[in-house]
């Protein structure tokens, strides 16, 4: 199960906006929401930034929508 619609929606935004942040058309980006076409990582990650979540939400691993901490340079 993947939760773009459900996000988007919630957002109040249209295919269109998000098609435009993603690079791509409408009807493309429409073929992910119908779990058509499987989302690339890249893309995945864009969303992610923008829903404020983790991939793994997005995707239905988890249901937790926080996202993950970012990483300090000095974790690493």
């Amino acid at each position: 199960m993947i939760r773009l619609k459900e996000l988007r929606e919630e957002k109040g935004v249209f295919q269109k906006e998000i098609a435009n942040l993603l690079d791509i058309s409408q009807q493309h980006y429409s073929r992910y929401e119908k779990e058509e076409l499987s989302l690339p990582i890249d893309k995945y990650k864009i969303l992610s930034k923008y829903y404020d979540t983790s991939i793994d939400y997005l995707v239905g691993n988890t249901d937790e929508r926080k996202p993950y901490p970012k990483i300090k340079k000095t974790d690493i």
